[in-house]
Order: structure tokens, then sequence, then C-alpha cells
């Protein structure tokens, strides 16, 4: 009895270390760092092009931004913003780029269920906590600053 649990043991370890994906860190780390690179470099070109037009700083920068997200929810659209997420990894999460994609992929894949029940309730399930705790946060560090500077320890 003990023989055979043993055998199944090492037959279920064994189907473990079949089934496991084996990750390379470093290569993953490089493809992060490409794409992420990759979108910064694009971003940068954006901005330099913007004011080279005439444009102002700030007005550059409003532009980039929303010409990256507009670029990342027609590549989430087309299916090529997730290929290039699966081999980028976080390199694509990290930008801007990364939470437009969280928006409009549940956008695009609940739009079946209606405009209420599906775009409507989904549309924030990935990038709602992200704004709740971040309006969260950015409210708790002003209360901090503000009792802070009620005390005397920040002018």
């Amino acid at each position: 009895m003990e023989e055979t649990r043993k055998k199944k043991q090492e037959a279920y370890e064994n189907y473990v270390k079949q089934k496991t994906p084996v990750h390379n860190v470093y290569l993953n780390m490089l493809k992060a760092f490409v794409t992420g690179g990759a979108i910064c470099v694009v971003g940068q070109w954006i901005n330099n092009y913007c004011i080279q037009l005439g444009l102002s700083k700030e007005v550059s920068g409003s532009w980039t931004s929303l010409l990256l997200v507009l670029a990342s929810v027609i590549l989430t659209g087309f299916g090529l913003y997730p290929k290039m997420a699966k081999w980028g990894g976080a390199g694509t999460l990290v930008p801007i780029t990364g939470f437009a994609n969280s928006v409009a992929a549940p956008a695009i894949e609940y739009k079946k269920e209606g405009q209420v029940f599906g775009i409507g309730c989904k549309i924030f399930t990935i990038a709602g906590p992200v704004i709740l705790y971040g309006i969260f946060v950015s409210w708790l560090l002003g209360l901090v600053y503000y009792l802070l500077t009620k005390v005397g320890i920040v002018l």
C-alpha cells in the first residue's frame, strides 16, 4: 500500500513538472525592457514631433498621451495588443498604453452582453480598482500633508 502511494506521488510530481511552464527570468526582463522601451520611444517621437510643429510642452504631452491611448485601443481592438503583451509582459503594462488596454479589452469582450450590462458593467473590471485606490491614496496623502502643515512640520 505504501509502495502504491509512493508511485502515485512520483507520477503526480512528474506530471506537475511536465505541465509547469519554465520561465527564463532574464529573457522575460529583456523582452519587457525592449517592449516598454519601444512604446516610450514612440511616445518620445510623438512628443518631439508635436514640439517641432510649434506646440508647447504641455500641449505636446497631452497629444502624446492621447495618441498613445488611441493607438493602444486600436491595437487592442484588432487583437494585436494582447499579442504584444504576451511577448513583452510587463513592458506593455507599465506605460499609459497598458491602462488604456485594460479599459478597452473588457469593453470589447463584453459588448455582446449589451451596452449597460456588458460594456457599462465590465469596462472598469481591471481599471476600476486602479482608479479607486489611486484616488483614495491621493486623498489620504493630501490629508496627511494638510495635517503636517497644520502642525508645522511641513511649511
